[in-house]
């Protein structure tokens, strides 16, 4: 029978001295306790959790409704070690969080409105802790050829890369896609579902390495937008693929960058083509002109997704057995400032993950070993 813990080790947000320049909020790992569980709540042991930038803005003070003493993280997989009902189906059972609440099934946008949330960081605490109580209703079964830090990369970075690449972009076979800023998360997720659904995935990064790396994954080929006539080279790259039956203009742009996004990619985008922007890395403002309008191209406004948007990614995900892209595997809680670190960089290819099973699966290595 499994020892149910009265507390847990997490990593909480601090406010840092309003003398640091530029402001950075401290993190820190300390003991909660844990709250009795009430009806419909399960206990999860985590296996892993994962970053996303949502982390790194929170600590930089760059993100809305921060609580200070506030569990940090959205993603996370684990095993449910505790029920408030005894006999729940999901004991002992490995699941994935749902990374948000307040959008269950509209097709078009969260029920709460403004009431929406994310896990972590604000009213609701979030993943990075030893032991998370959650409601049963909000986990789904992780898919069983991913482990704990597999499926610990998909939660967030999925139910947004489905919701704008599969949903909103409406990627189908044969279609040529755009995803830009490949590398992160959302943008490498977005690539593996638009490739599994049949398109022909294009990508834009600032590290012609990353573009190197999506081709070797599956895409078409890319352009280095750190070029002032990138579109122009990816203009070229569509005609070389360009066949009796695939076009040599894109169908949608999955985009994260905003900006001038629309003028960049307008001459190869076709009349009535979608650019769908979940992110604005590159300005928080997009320019839309009567050029686009009179060409029935759409600008379409993409974010995280519903709790049935993530039941059919999952179930999607289960079928073509993709594997998140994972990008670093830290140990342990104590290791999380280096994936900070990391997040700012913006080194990596694909998720940054924190193993918090690292030493137990190390030490069943040795015993196989022996």
């Amino acid at each position: 029978m499994t020892k149910v813990p009265k507390s847990t080790r997490a990593l909480v947000v601090k406010k840092s001295p309003e003398s640091r320049k530029p402001q950075y909020h401290d993190l820190i790992l300390e003991e909660q306790p844990l709250p009795s569980l009430r009806h419909g709540e399960i206990l999860v042991k985590m296996g892993a959790v994962a970053f996303n930038h949502r982390e790194v803005w929170i600590r930089q003070g760059q993100y809305p409704g921060i609580k200070f003493g506030s569990i940090l993280g959205a993603d996370g997989a684990g095993t449910v070690i505790a029920a408030a009902d005894k006999n729940d189906s999901l004991l002992q059972k490995r699941v994935l969080l749902a990374p948000m609440r307040g959008w269950e099934t509209s097709p078009d946008a969260p029920e709460a409105g403004p009431g929406f949330e994310i896990l972590g960081g604000g009213k609701r605490n979030g993943t990075f802790a030893d032991y998370v109580v959650v409601e049963r209703d909000q986990v789904l079964l992780s898919p069983e050829h991913l482990d704990d830090v597999q499926a610990s990369a998909w939660p967030l970075g999925g139910l947004t890369a489905w919701r704008a690449a599969i949903v909103n972009a409406g990627a189908s076979a044969g279609e040529n896609i755009l995803i830009t800023g490949i590398g992160g998360g959302v943008a490498l997720l977005a690539l593996q579902l638009c490739i599994a659904k049949g398109a022909n995935v294009y990508v834009t990064s600032g590290s012609d390495e990353k573009i190197h790396r999506a081709i070797a994954l599956g895409a078409k080929g890319g352009a280095n937008y750190r070029s002032k006539n990138w579109p122009a080279k990816l203009a070229d790259v569509l005609a070389q693929n360009a066949t009796s039956t695939t076009s040599n203009q894109l169908d949608a742009v999955v985009d994260s960058g905003g900006g001038d996004i629309m003028a960049q990619v307008g001459k190869i985008l076709k009349a009535g083509g979608k650019v769908v922007c979940y992110g604005m890395t590159a300005g928080p403002q997009v320019k839309f002109t009567m050029r686009e309008v009179l060409k029935n191209q759409r600008l379409i406004g993409s974010t995280m997704g519903s709790f049935q948007d993530l039941v059919d990614a999952t179930a999607f995900i289960s079928e073509n057995r993709i594997v998140p892209v994972v990008s670093h595997v830290l140990d342990g809680f104590e290791s999380a400032e280096e994936g900070f670190e990391l997040m700012k960089r913006g080194d990596q290819f694909g998720k940054i993950v924190i193993d918090l099973e690292a030493g137990s699966r190390a030490k069943e290595v040795v015993k196989a070993n022996l």
